[in-house]
C-alpha cells in the first residue's frame, strides 16, 4: 500500500513538473524551407511573366536567409546582396522596407546609421496571424517591379 502510495505522489508530482515546464514554453510559427519554395516560385513566375530578371530571397524571422533564387542574368550583380539585405531588414524591423526608405526620405537620416540593413523598397515582412515570421526580398530594375515580384511570393502563403 505504501509503495503505491508513493508511486502514485511521484507520478503526480511529475505531472505537475511537467505542466509547470510546459506553462513556460512558447509556441510560435516559423518558415519552413517547403514554404520559403513556395513564396519563391510565385514571386520567380511573376517576374517571368514579366519578363524580368532579378534575385529573390526570403528570410526566417531572426533576419537569417532561408532561400535565395538568382535568375538568369539579373538585372544588376548587387542584387544579390540587395534581395537578401531588403527580406532581412523585412523581417528584423517587422515593416515593408519602404517604410524605412520613406523614414530617410522625409527627414530621418539617422536610420542611414543603422548598419548591415537595406532601407529600399522590395522588402516585405511575412506575417501569419499577427506574427511576424520572416521576411521576402527581391531587386530586380526598379522599386516598382522589386515590390510587385515580393508582393507575390507573400500571396503564395495564403493560396
Amino acid at each position: 500500500m505504501r509503495n503505491a502510495m508513493a508511486a502514485s505522489l511521484a507520478f503526480a508530482a511529475g505531472l505537475l513538473l511537467g505542466l509547470s515546464a510546459q506553462a513556460q514554453l512558447l509556441e510560435k510559427k516559423a518558415l519552413s524551407l517547403e514554404a520559403a519554395r513556395k513564396m519563391v516560385a510565385a514571386a520567380q513566375a511573376e517576374a517571368e511573366r514579366n519578363q524580368w530578371r532579378g534575385v529573390i530571397a526570403v528570410a526566417d524571422e531572426g533576419g537569417w536567409l532561408i532561400l535565395l533564387e538568382r535568375m538568369d542574368r539579373p538585372a544588376m550583380t548587387a542584387s544579390i546582396e540587395l534581395a537578401a539585405g531588403k527580406a532581412r531588414s523585412a523581417a528584423l524591423f517587422k515593416k515593408p522596407t519602404q517604410a524605412l526608405e520613406e523614414a530617410i526620405n522625409h527627414g530621418r537620416y539617422a536610420a542611414i546609421t543603422a548598419r548591415g540593413f537595406i532601407e529600399m523598397q522590395g522588402g516585405l515582412p511575412v506575417v501569419v496571424d499577427g506574427e511576424v515570421i520572416g521576411g521576402i526580398g527581391a531587386s530586380f530594375a526598379t522599386p516598382e517591379e522589386d515590390e510587385q515580384v515580393a508582393k507575390a511570393g507573400l500571396a503564395a502563403l495564403t493560396q
